[in-house]
């Protein structure tokens, strides 16, 4: 199942799964965005064998990488398109052994391994022309749908609060917040630091057609 639909208080966006039949789209989203803070490609939570960030590999050809991993359907996103058919947006998720790093509070995280999950959802990005307008909430439902569609199962993500202070838009745009993720059922488990906190809720299997 890889069309979700549009979401179901706002029709302006549709969401679907970013594979190797999407990928030029994903990758003109990417490209119209400067390559994602600072030239990214949204890599950074994807592994080598060693265990090292891709994003930390010298000399990688970070586009190619990811282009690769998409089309051997080893990197997961949902992608939220306008009426126009354009992407404006993607959650990025996958499998915990598809995701191994987290690149925000890793060691805080380990020092507390517990139980790991079946799913995470390290980031969340949109379009700078297109921000404030619940594109990120689209699309973090949307993962959450492909991910029931997949069986379901223990999800997390490490965001950060935003209320009650100031942050930046950057972050903002790229982590969305703690309050999002509650607003969508996840629930506090540990403070990572001092704004970031692991939250998770388990998603049931939809039920198959």
């Amino acid at each position: 199942m890889s069309t979700i639909g549009s979401s179901p208080t706002d029709e302006r966006w549709e969401v679907r799964l970013i594979d190797g039949t999407r990928w030029d789209d994903f990758a003109e989203l990417v490209e119209r965005n400067g390559g994602v803070l600072g030239g990214c490609w949204c890599k950074g939570h994807h592994a080598t064998a060693e265990g090292i960030s891709h994003h930390q590999v010298p000399g990688i050809d970070k586009r190619a990488t990811k282009e690769e991993l998409v089309r051997s359907g080893r990197a997961h996103a949902a992608l939220v398109y306008d009426t126009h058919g354009v992407g404006q947006g993607w959650a990025k998720y996958g499998r915990h052994e598809e995701l191994p790093l987290l690149a925000q509070n890793r060691l805080a995280y380990e020092k507390e391994p517990g139980t790991l999950p079946d799913w995470r959802i390290p980031c969340l990005s949109t379009d700078t022309r297109h921000r404030r307008v619940g594109i990120a909430r689209v699309g973090l439902a949307g993962a959450l749908a492909l991910i029931a569609a997949d069986g379901g199962g223990v999800v997390e993500s490490t965001p950060e609060i935003v209320g009650g202070r100031v942050a930046l838009g950057r972050f903002l745009f790229h982590q969305a917040s703690v309050e999002l993720f509650e607003e969508h059922g996840f629930a506090r488990i540990r403070r990572l630091g001092t704004w970031a906190w692991l939250v998770r809720r388990t998603v049931a299997a939809a039920p198959q057609e």
